[in-house]
């Protein structure tokens, strides 16, 4: 910084609750066991979910940081049985070509353990559905840095937030979205990045017997 420019203002760093090591420790393992049992759930109930649970994990999603602390997201909730209507239309037309004719064998290979398909009946029985944007370059937008990366934290902290709050999730993104802005009436920059369906598990519901990695094999230390 130069003399002849303004001093950046400051605040006061937040100071995170005074813990022993002990406590630290408890909280990290408990946040860790509580995620572990977050799954994909395709088959979601009709049942309302509470709006204000999901603001408030959107809120949280908010809070993430991202490149130049410029935001570059735009959450949609929708709820409108209409507007679920033509999103799901839209996502089936691109995964019938995508299961059709794009993906290659080994693709599909990789996804007939999770028996998934061209079909997205969650879409429209899911009673709210967060469609997460990618904001970039316009008029009244600046440019954003690390896009991608930022918005992607903050997805993660929107699957976390709202497995926190006992709903269930999963995410969704059929490519390409480009039909998808103009049925939410958002404008060409802001970019499809996924849909979220949000729920409750119908009766019933199950989920692929998979396992996640063991830490050994994802955790380095040197």
């Amino acid at each position: 910084m130069t003399d002849s420019e303004p001093a950046r203002p400051t605040v006061p760093a937040p100071r995170p609750p005074d813990l022993t090591d002990a406590e630290r420790v408890a909280r990290a393992t408990a946040f860790a066991d509580l995620m572990a049992t977050r799954r994909s759930v395709r088959d979601l109930a009709p049942d309302p979910v509470p709006l204000d649970a999901v603001r408030a994990a959107v809120r949280a999603a908010a809070s993430a940081p991202s490149g130049a602390n410029l935001q570059p997201w735009r959450f949609v909730l929708v709820t409108d049985p209409e507007v679920k209507r033509r999103i799901r239309e839209g996502a089936e037309a691109e995964e019938r070509d995508f299961y059709g004719r794009r993906a290659g064998a080994e693709w599909l290979s990789a996804l007939a353990p999770l028996g998934t398909d061209a079909d997205k009946p969650f879409l429209t029985t899911a009673p709210v559905l967060v469609v997460v944007l990618e904001v970039h370059r316009s008029d009244t937008e600046p440019r954003p840095y690390y896009a991608k990366e930022s918005v992607g934290i903050a997805v993660g902290l929107l699957l976390a937030a709202l497995h926190a709050a006992g709903l269930s999730t999963l995410t969704h993104t059929p490519s390409p979205m480009r039909w998808l802005p103009s049925i939410l009436g958002r404008p060409e920059n802001e970019r499809p990045f996924v849909v979220v369906p949000v729920g409750h598990p119908a009766a019933g519901a199950r989920v692929p017997d998979i396992a996640r990695k063991p830490l050994a094999e994802v955790l380095l230390e040197r």
